[in-house]
């Protein structure tokens, strides 16, 4: 049957072709999606390339497996030498590097079309090439030594398992992977040395099992002594990587920076993020004017970097360029101010503060005490709140903010909140001369302060007793209801009866 004859020549071709195209299209993908976003830089495209062997590398080593499957199952006698062996391995780790090269070319070509910051490092795309070599060698090894048909689905998932495991377990582990240190930091950059160090492993290990496997097929010394060479190679890069500092710089970074509505300096590779970030911060910047957090210029800096900036400078953190980058940074800063309160009272106090110098709808809070305070503050003016701001600015960073600095400022701050005027105190109307003979209410009925006689002789005299029209605007001015109108005349009356009329 042709299966126990192998794998023929032209099935192989197309094989390849095949594995090619699958690879060249996968590895754009997992590159593009290891790219970070707005990053224009040439480190970022060597660690997008590096970072698609995840991918690739797997698909590499089922490639390699199947075929070895099919030759192990054809083979007919041992190889002669130890080339003869090592041969169709090292041609299927050329055809896996073709789409590698294509997806570096590809990535090359986007970068030259825009302004990109730092440089190409060409040692970067050797280790990818070692990688993606010890992906083939481990997959052809494990197909020649278990032909079996699932031996490529076990091959490529075992390749993926095994070098994901390294990449996330120590800190030494994941330098002995073909990838780049995780997160890739751009103020870091990558080291042309730990690429060189990381191709003399790779390729050592990778020439030790394949020489150890044409050794073991074809019984000679040579394939075994060179194997030991190898290993000896292996060594030697990974006793380099193990003694290479864990953080290494490729550069001194130059900032790019913006000096208008307020200076933003960032990575050279992030320039493109300069005017959103200017946008986002303006308004921070003249909230937080006259305070102990004021600022005038704005740096980017590494999410490690724990030095304290020049004086007048804040350090800002953005990973990326993608979309609502400067408001995820505008928050970071802003929560920054502040300590956490860890749900106090005082945590729905500062969570008002936060929102307005983040330009936020003021929460209400889920205390009666935390809304009233948002009512409070929403009606100062931006005059106001920064100089409340500033006289408080202490109790805010240390979340030692309470109720009574909600309302309880100078007139003028609380000025906004009054509705609508206050209740003016009923003001009766008050007769002119006290009342002689006795004290009595101004409102006492007329029958108490006159006497009948005196109230007929005063009716006589032409007095009917009616509230005139200015008294009776001063009644309706203080409240009075026309009961109370008519008492009130009634007492005038009754007041100049009291007095002695010039005739008697």
């Amino acid at each position: 049957m042709r299966e126990h004859r192998g794998v023929s020549r032209e099935e192989l071709q197309q094989s390849a072709m095949v594995a090619v195209a699958v690879l060249l299209v996968l590895g754009v993908v997992a590159a593009w999606s290891v790219l970070i976003p707005g990053v224009s830089a040439w480190e970022n495209v060597i660690a997008a390339v590096i970072g698609s062997l995840r991918l690739t590398g797997p698909v590499a080593a089922a490639f390699a497996a199947w075929v070895a499957v099919r030759r192990r199952r054809g083979a007919r006698r041992r190889p002669q030498n130890a080339w003869q062996a090592v041969r169709a391995p090292l041609a299927i780790a050329v055809v896996v590097a073709a789409p590698f090269t294509a997806t570096a070319l590809i990535m090359a070509v986007r970068t030259v079309l825009t302004e990109q910051a730092g440089l190409l490092l060409p040692s970067g795309l050797v280790m990818g090439v070692a990688g993606l070599t010890l992906y083939v060698t481990l997959g052809w090894v494990t197909g020649w030594l278990l032909p079996w048909t699932i031996t490529p689905v076990f091959a490529g998932l075992g390749c993926y398992g095994l070098f994901t495991w390294l990449a996330r377990g120590q800190t030494w582990t994941d330098r002995l992977t073909p990838a780049t240190r995780e997160p890739y930091d751009v103020f870091r950059g990558l080291s042309s040395t730990a690429f060189t160090d990381q191709s003399l492993w790779l390729l050592g290990v990778s020439t030790a099992l394949l020489l150890g496997w044409a050794a073991l097929v074809t019984r000679q010394a040579l394939a075994l002594a060179g194997a030991l060479l190898a290993v000896l190679a292996a060594g030697t890069g990974m006793a380099r990587l193990l003694s290479e500092p864990a953080t290494v710089s490729a550069q001194r970074v130059v900032y790019s920076c913006q000096e208008w509505p307020i200076t933003v300096c960032v990575h050279p590779g992030m320039r493109t993020g300069l005017p959103e970030l200017g946008s986002a911060f303006v308004k921070i910047a003249s909230r937080l004017a006259g305070t102990p957090g004021e600022f005038s210029r704005l740096e980017q800096r590494p999410r490690s970097d724990d030095a304290a900036p020049a004086s007048g400078a804040i350090p800002i953190h953005v990973d990326d360029l993608s979309t609502g980058f400067a408001d995820a940074a505008a928050d970071e800063f802003v929560e920054g101010l502040a300590r956490q309160c860890d749900g106090s009272p005082a945590a729905g106090y500062r969570d008002i503060v936060i929102a307005w110098l983040r330009g936020k709808p003021l929460p209400g809070g889920p205390l009666p005490e935390h809304q009233y305070a948002a009512a409070w503050f929403s009606g100062l003016t931006e005059a106001q709140r920064r100089e409340w701001l500033r006289l408080n600015y202490a109790d805010f960073a240390a979340c030692r903010l309470r109720g009574d600095l909600f309302g309880g400022q100078a007139v003028q701050a609380a000025q906004p909140f009054q509705t609508a005027r206050p209740v003016q105190p009923f003001q009766p109307f008050q007769p002119a001369q006290p009342v002689q003979g006795g004290e009595a209410s101004p409102l006492v009925p007329r029958e108490q302060l006159a006497a009948p006689e005196q109230t007929s002789r005063v009716r006589r005299a032409g007095h009917s007793g009616r509230m005139t029209a200015p008294r009776r605007q001063v009644g309706q001015a203080n409240g009075m209801s026309r009961h109370e109108e008519s008492a009130a005349p009634d007492a005038d009356e009754g007041t100049r009866q009291a007095r002695p009329s010039r005739h008697e």
